[in-house]
Parts: structure tokens; C-alpha cells; sequence
């Protein structure tokens, strides 16, 4: 049970594409009615894992749910209301079968609502849950002992599964009378496999009267709330085929959802189809492509009306008026014909069309696809307004859309690296949306390599551009893999790293070593000579100087950072001027509607309208799902996410991608490590032989131990993570893992480390985890395997290096973390290889941590140049080899390398 005054269930989609309930914190008030129904959900969920959500399908639930919740809800009724309309379905029973309709996955799929594990929503994952539900109903009522009608009644009283009876209406030749209608009944399957058909004159002549009563059943429920068949019982002509006119026609085709809701099976003309009598505008726009880039660019567009999916003049429109109404034979197809919603049709064309002279920016021109009705300034009931892309902008949005059709670029000179296929896709589309100012979001999976297709478009950049330099915004726990990147693949970028922890220029503007400045302050003229400035999200808001420079490309790392529009931090960030904006997170943007926005109005500002316009659009949301599709048609130009998963991504990846990442010291760490490096120059001294070596390798365990988190070293048992870079680097990794709800998991050598780092990872996932240690009784160990490796989500399993180097098998694992290093690349394939095992289907991501400046940095540049030694059968640890050095060395090797 929960508190249900503040918490309510959402559904999220794992990696696997199974689905989760989990209980959220939410400002809105929860009712008694909601929460009782809430509970009800999750007792079936826990208890009946494969069924819950097909037994949700009969239920249409009169209380307000979370929005991801309503949607699969939606989905499961639309697989009930397919099932009850599936002709002789007591006679097939547990042998039936409902194919999803194309339409039906179209729409969930467009109208994904914002959801953690939105991007798992793929067609293969909706045909998937509806094949569950057939199995599902396959075995029920093959247990089930009873009717259908039964089985239905049982679940929910209101639906009625399809009976016998078919109502058809088709297209007549004879001009007077252009319809014919007639009822049937089902005898039987044929030799095909389907229904055979027989007049319904001919169940007077074969059935009993009790018979009768049973076949009529359904049409008898129908009349009960449509006087056109009242009419037909009472008159005996619903025995009879039966010629039609327009009016009769077109009442009877209106009043189709009543008759399937009883149990009556309908056959139609295919033209008749959901939306086929609707009367609206349509807007083109963007046929011309304009004189300037950006959202600021002028667009032309106009208007006009359709019916149903025909398009129509202004004077056709007035010659339908003049002569129809109802239904009505106009460019050789039947339309449904209001004439009072043409006239508001015709109202708000003209209006538009008004506004089509003044012209209208592409950033308005976007934004009316979000809110179409805002152009009239009001709603205009029964007119549907539609908005489409003109000539130009159609081919802009499917460039942003599909980066493979985007011109190819190529980096520029002194660019290092070799882009995979799907990273120049991504460079080309960084460069398309630079060359249009149009800011977009690169949101490709963490591992993918989001940092080097940055540093490819940066390349490209030449002096010919309009502002020099552009600036990088970081968490500042970044700023050491920023620069270890830019060394390793573009070495001749001229950056300058605005942070008092990094206050130098890897090459300054003048070819000389500068001096380190205490106000961190570059004249235009220097910032003019670089490439790129990097500064953090914190100092943004302390140096007044970074808004004062109007910046080529403004880049924002782990974009996430602003998603609090209110924060005095996000508001300098959007501050800053740049001619181009870039944001890049391996957060999924479709996690959250609140974070949205934030990140759109510093991406494209005004394109999703002010937050006020926003919130008032979000709130429509709640009775009109269909929004998320104009929300999402909207944004996903802009953002280009690619999966480890991805078919296009998978094969040019290897099974195995290994990183190191870098944190500091925090600035305990560093008085602490300064004073342990003091206390060993005093020892060394004064040790030699046996008594040296135990002193050395005791001093590694010891400075491993303080780069882990000063608290191992000091014993307080606080733990805090403020205290700890490694710390929070491993939260800013997992805050990742648990938004697209993978799994991880973290290797220490130290068992007295395991259970702090339990706790601190249970704060960011907000699940429990597990821990593996030696001390761990066989017996339990199993157990603890089970729950990781199970279908409940558990995000995390710590392990000691030593007790996860052995027989374990942990395939649900897709990221590794070594928190402290082990010196041994054996070992530590060893423990990373239980990740990677037979039955492991996913891309695994291995993250080795290293503190910068200290000696763990150096160890493992040590081994790295020594790489040939770990090819032996034995390798030699990191430890033999610092033990063998002179005392010179080796206190240059224990001592702290902190920027000058």
C-alpha cells in the first residue's frame, strides 16, 4: 500500500520492451476512488503478471490515471473491442485470433504519451502485446466453462461480443435510391474457414422461436438506442433487402458504433472510415524557401478546406453548399456534408488566409502545428484545422528527420578519430541544422559517442564564420574527460578552460604558455583566437564576461542540467548568446513532459511557446491523448537519439565498449591526499628491502583507497557524495542507467566499500539493489543472482572484485563500472565478462573510473604504455611495477598533479 494522497502509478517500459508499474511522486491531488483503483492495478500486477493489463482492456476507468498508464489501457480495450467484433467467436473460442489492425499500432506509436522507456514503444513491441493478449484469451476461455457471452459478462457487463447477425450496406446503380441494406446471419463456417451467410428471412423458416430470440439478441439491444432498427423489427423489413437513399444511408452509417457496441457485426463501403465526415481547414506552409536561416525566417503559407480526405476550392465549397447536404456524390466518391461546419470552414479560411499576407516566422509556423486553433484565437467546433509543410519545408523537416539523406561532411583537418557510419550521419545532421540555425538535441545512447561527433562538427568550423569561438557548458565533474578527449582525437583545438580547477590554455592564442589569470577573463580579442571555451554550468551564472561574447555554437553537455526552467542557473545558461545552440543528454528527452520544455525553449526559443502556453497545453493532454502526436511531430526533428539497440547502430559496434572515465579529488580529498603524500616522502626515507616494499604497496592500497572516498581512509562512515568525485561521477552515470531503466553493475576490491555504495545508489535509482562479497553464504548468493537477474527491476548489483570474478552469469547487466582499479587487466576482464556471457543480447558499456592528478591516473598510463606485458600469461600487476622504482620516481609518481 502507499500514500495515496501523493503518489500515482505510471507504467514504464524496461530495455527488454516489458512492462513495469511503478509508483510515483506527483503535486496533483489523488482521490480516494483513484487511489482504491491505483491499488487494485497494482495487487493484479504483482499477482497476475502476464494478465493484468488484458483484464485492463474490459475496463473503462471513470477515474483520472497517469498518462502512460491510460495509454496501454487504451491499447488493451482496442485489442477487447477487436476481440468482441470477431464474427462466430463462441464457435472458434480459444482458437480465435486478432490481428492488429495497421491503423490501430499507427496511432499508439505517433501518440506515445511522454514515459520513461518510450523509445522501447516499437511496432514490434505493440504486436508483440498483442499477441500476449490472444494467448491470454486463448487460455482463459479455454478453461473458461461457459458462453463467450459469459466469459465477457463476467469481465465486464456493458461489453457485448459480436453474435450472428450482420448489417450490410453497399453502393446501389439505380440513381433514385443509390443504397441497399440487408441483414444476415452466420451458419455455420463454411469449407473456407469463414462464415457462411444466409438471408436473415431464411432464421424465420430454421429456428424455433427461443432460437430466434437468441440470434436477435444483439439486434434487439441495438434498437434499443437506434429507432432506425426499432423501425426495422417493429416492420418485419429487417427480414427483407431493402433499397436506400442518401438521408437513410447516411443515418445509418452515423449510428455504426452503436450497433457494434451491441454485438451487431457491420459490413461498409470502404470509404466510410473514422474522420471521413469530418469538415476542416487545411494550412500549407513553407512552400518557398526564405531569404534568411533560422526560426526567424519569414515563411509564406495558405489555406483551404477539405472534406474528409478531399480538398476543395472556395467555389466548390459554395456549390456543395447551394445543393447537398447529408451525404453527397461529389469527385466521384461519397462525402459526408454539413453545411454549418462548412460555413465556419469557409470563416476561418478567409481569416487565415488574412493573416497569410503579413506572412509568418518559422518559429510561428512550427508552433502552429502544436496548437493549430491558436491561430483563429479560438476553437471552432466541428472544424478541424490541419496543418501541413509546403515544398521547402517538407524537405527541411525530412533532412532533420532522416540523416542519411543529409549532404555529407567531413571533419576538418587535424581531426584524429574515425567516425563510425552512424556518427558521420550525425555530423552531417549537426552541420545541416548549424548551416539552417536551428538548434537540435543529440541524444544518442550513452558509449555511442556523442563527444566525438561534437569535436567532428567543431572541425568543420572556419574562420570564415561570423563569431570564432564557441562555448562548451559541462557538469564540471566532465571538464577532465572533455580535455582527455580533445588531446586523444582533435589536439589542435585551441581551447581555454574557464574554471578555477582548470585555469589554463592547452594552447594559447599567442603560441605561449600563459599565466594563470585569477579573474578567468579573456578580452574579445584572445576569445576571438580560440576555438572553444569550456566553463561549467555552476560559473556560468558567476561570470558575467561569457554573456557579453556572442558565441558561434553554444554547447550544453548533459543538457538535463537545465531542466528547471526556475533555477537562477538555467536562466543564465539560456542567456547566453550564440548564433547556434546544441544540447547533448543520454537521458531520454521523452521521459518527462515537465523537462520538455525547459529544453526546448533554450534549443529553439518560442517554439514550444512561453511556459505559460506550454502548461496550458499539457493540461488538454488529459482528454485528448491524440495531442502527443502534434507534440511529438513537433519536437522529433530536432532531436536525434540513436540505441546501442538500433539495427542501423548495432552492427557497427562491438560487443564490448570500453571507456575511462576521469573525476577529481573533491577538496577534502585533496588536503588529505596532499598530507598522505607528505607522511610517505618522511617514511621512504628512512626504508629499505623488505620493510620498503610493505610500505609501498600498504601506501597504494591506502592512496586507492582515499581516491575511492575519504571516509574508507577516515572511518566516519558518513559517506557523503559531496565528499567523493569518483562518487559523483558514478551518480551522474547511474541517474542515466535509471532513466532508461538498464542495469549496472559495480566492481570494488573493497568489501568495506560495498555496502555504502549500496546506499548511495539506492538515492538515484529509488529501488533496492544487491550486494556480493565474499563473505556472501553460497545459498544466499543464488538468491541474490535470481533477483538481479529477474523480471522485477533491480538496477544494481555491488560486488568485490573477487567474489564476482568467479562463476557468475549476470546477462541483465548492460554497463560495468570498475569504481577503484584493480592494475591487473586480467582481473578486470575477468569480473567484466559476467556481464558478458552466453545469453547476454545487449551492447555491454564498460566505464573504468580514474581519479585525474593522482596516482591512479599515473598507474594506469603506466600500464597502458606497458600494454605488451598484459599479453603474458601472467601479468604483472600495477603494484610490482611501482614497487621497483627508485624513491625519486616514485614520489613523482605518488604525488598530486593538479592544474597550475
Amino acid at each position: 500500500m502507499t500514500d495515496r494522497k501523493k503518489k500515482q502509478l505510471i507504467v514504464s517500459i524496461m530495455p527488454n520492451q516489458a512492462l513495469g508499474l511503478e509508483w510515483e511522486t506527483t503535486k496533483n491531488k489523488i482521490t480516494p476512488e483513484q487511489a482504491k483503483f491505483q491499488d487494485k492495478i497494482h495487487h493484479n500486477f504483482t499477482t497476475q503478471t502476464k494478465k493484468w493489463l488484458f483484464y485492463l482492456g474490459f475496463t473503462i476507468p471513470s477515474v483520472q490515471l497517469s498518462p502512460s498508464l491510460d495509454y496501454f489501457i487504451r491499447f488493451a480495450n482496442d485489442f477487447v473491442v477487436a476481440l468482441s467484433r470477431v464474427p462466430e467467436l463462441e464457435t472458434l473460442r480459444h482458437e480465435a485470433f486478432v490481428d492488429m489492425p495497421f491503423g490501430i499500432c499507427q496511432n499508439f506509436l505517433s501518440a506515445r504519451p511522454m514515459m520513461v522507456g518510450a523509445e522501447y514503444v516499437t511496432r514490434e513491441m505493440l504486436e508483440q502485446l498483442w499477441q500476449g493478449f490472444n494467448e491470454t484469451f486463448a487460455r482463459d476461455i479455454k478453461a473458461f466453462d461457459g458462453r463467450v457471452s459469459d466469459y465477457f459478462n463476467e469481465q465486464n457487463p456493458d461489453l457485448h461480443p459480436a453474435g450472428r447477425v450482420f448489417f450490410h450496406l453497399v453502393e446501389n446503380r439505380n440513381q433514385a435510391l443509390p443504397f441497399a441494406f440487408m441483414a444476415t446471419y452466420s451458419a455455420g463456417m463454411g469449407s473456407n474457414g469463414k462464415p457462411k451467410h444466409l438471408p436473415l428471412k431464411h432464421a424465420i423458416e430454421s429456428h424455433d422461436d427461443a432460437a430466434l430470440l437468441n440470434l436477435l439478441s444483439t439486434v434487439y439491444k441495438a434498437g434499443e438506442s437506434s429507432q432506425i432498427v426499432a423501425d426495422l423489427i417493429d416492420s418485419g423489413e429487417l427480414f427483407h433487402p431493402l433499397a436506400w437513399d442518401a438521408d437513410d444511408a447516411f443515418q445509418f452509417l452515423k449510428e455504426i458504433p452503436d450497433y457494434e457496441g451491441a454485438g451487431v457485426i457491420c459490413r461498409i463501403p470502404d470509404w466510410w472510415k473514422p474522420g471521413s465526415s469530418k469538415t476542416g481547414v487545411t494550412i500549407s506552409l513553407g512552400d518557398k524557401k526564405p531569404s534568411l536561416a533560422g526560426l526567424g525566417a519569414i515563411l509564406d503559407f495558405k489555406a483551404g478546406i477539405a472534406v474528409g480526405d478531399l480538398e476543395f476550392t472556395r467555389e466548390e465549397i459554395n456549390k456543395i453548399l447551394e445543393e447537398s447536404r447529408g451525404l453527397a456524390f461529389i469527385k466521384n466518391k461519397w462525402v459526408a456534408v454539413d453545411p454549418e461546419k462548412l460555413k465556419k470552414a469557409l470563416e476561418a479560411c478567409d481569416r487565415i488566409q488574412d493573416m497569410a499576407e503579413a506572412g509568418m516566422t518559422l518559429g510561428q509556423a512550427m508552433r502552429v502545428r502544436l496548437n493549430p486553433e491558436k491561430m483563429l484565437g479560438r476553437t471552432v467546433p466541428g472544424v478541424d484545422i490541419s496543418v501541413s509543410n509546403g515544398t521547402w519545408l517538407a524537405s527541411v523537416i525530412k533532412k532533420m528527420q532522416e540523416p542519411e539523406i543529409v549532404n555529407t561532411v567531413l571533419p576538418g583537418k587535424g581531426f584524429k578519430a574515425q567516425l563510425r557510419e552512424y556518427q558521420s550521419k550525425g555530423l552531417n545532421w549537426l552541420n545541416f541544422l548549424h548551416t539552417h540555425r536551428l538548434g537540435g538535441c543529440l541524444a544518442d545512447d550513452m558509449g555511442l559517442g556523442k563527444t566525438i561527433q561534437i569535436l567532428a562538427l567543431l572541425s568543420t568550423f572556419t574562420k570564415k564564420t561570423k563569431f570564432r569561438a564557441s562555448l562548451l557548458v559541462v557538469p564540471a565533474s566532465l571538464i577532465s574527460n572533455w580535455e582527455s578527449e580533445i588531446n586523444r582525437f582533435f589536439p589542435g583545438l585551441k581551447i581555454y578552460v574557464a574554471h578555477p580547477g582548470f585555469n589554463r590554455s592547452k594552447t594559447s592564442p599567442n603560441g605561449k604558455k600563459e599565466q594563470k589569470s585569477k579573474e578567468l577573463k579573456l578580452p574579445q580579442s584572445q576569445l576571438n583566437r580560440l576555438d572553444l571555451v569550456i566553463t561549467s554550468y555552476t560559473l556560468v551564472k558567476r561570470y558575467p564576461w561569457l554573456g557579453r561574447y556572442n558565441w558561434n555554437c553554444l554547447i550544453l553537455d548533459e543538457a538535463q542540467a537545465i531542466k528547471n526552467p526556475g533555477t537562477q542557473q538555467t536562466r543564465a545558461v539560456k542567456a547566453l548568446p550564440a548564433a547556434h545552440r546544441i544540447a547533448m543528454t543520454g537521458t531520454p528527452v521523452e521521459n518527462r513532459l515537465s523537462d520538455l520544455w525547459s529544453l526546448f525553449d533554450f534549443l529553439n526559443p518560442g517554439l514550444l511557446g512561453s511556459r505559460t502556453e506550454f502548461s496550458k497545453f499539457a493540461k488538454t493532454l488529459k482528454d485528448n491523448p491524440k495531442g502527443y502526436a502534434r507534440l511529438r511531430q513537433l519536437v522529433s526533428p530536432y532531436i536525434l537519439r540513436r540505441l546501442k539497440t538500433d539495427k542501423t547502430v548495432i552492427s557497427d559496434l562491438p560487443d564490448k565498449v570500453e571507456m575511462k572515465t576521469f573525476s577529481d579529488l573533491s577538496p577534502k580529498q585533496i588536503v588529505l591526499y596532499q598530507k598522505a603524500v607528505n607522511d610517505l616522502a618522511d617514511k621512504i626515507e628512512n626504508s629499505e628491502g623488505i620493510q620498503r616494499k610493505g610500505l609501498v604497496l600498504s601506501s597504494l592500497m591506502r592512496f586507492k583507497q582515499l581516491c575511492n572516498h575519504p571516509d574508507q581512509i577516515t572511518g566516519t562512515g558518513d559517506f557523503k557524495a559531496v565528499h567523493s568525485g569518483k562518487f559523483q561521477q558514478l551518480g551522474r552515470i547511474c541517474e542515466t542507467i535509471y532513466e532508461k531503466r538498464e542495469r549496472v553493475l559495480v566492481f570494488t576490491q573493497f568489501k568495506e566499500m560495498t555496502q555504502p555504495l549500496q546506499a548511495f545508489l539506492e538515492t538515484i535509482f529509488h529501488h533496492p539493489g544487491v550486494v556480493l562479497h565474499g563473505s556472501v553464504s553460497v545459498t544466499k548468493r543464488k538468491k541474490l543472482i535470481q533477483t538481479f537477474q529477474g523480471e522485477t527491476y533491480c538496477p544494481f548489483m555491488v560486488l568485490s572484485l573477487k567474489a564476482g570474478g568467479v562463476g557468475l552469469n549476470l546477462t541483465r547487466a548492460n554497463h560495468v563500472v570498475h569504481f577503484d582499479r584493480w592494475w591487473n587487466p586480467a582481473v578486470e576482464n575477468q569480473a567484466t565478462d559476467r556481464a558478458f556471457r552466453i545469453g547476454q543480447t545487449q551492447k555491454v558499456l564498460v566505464h573504468k573510473f580514474v581519479t585525474r592528478g593522482t596516482i591512479e591516473e599515473k598507474i594506469d598510463q603506466m600500464i597502458s604504455e606497458k600494454q605488451a606485458l598484459a599479453d603474458h600469461v601472467v601479468a604483472p600487476t600495477g603494484e610490482t611495477l611501482v614497487t621497483e622504482m627508485d624513491d625519486k620516481k616514485l614520489m613523482d609518481l605518488f604525488r598530486l598533479s593538479l592544474p597550475d
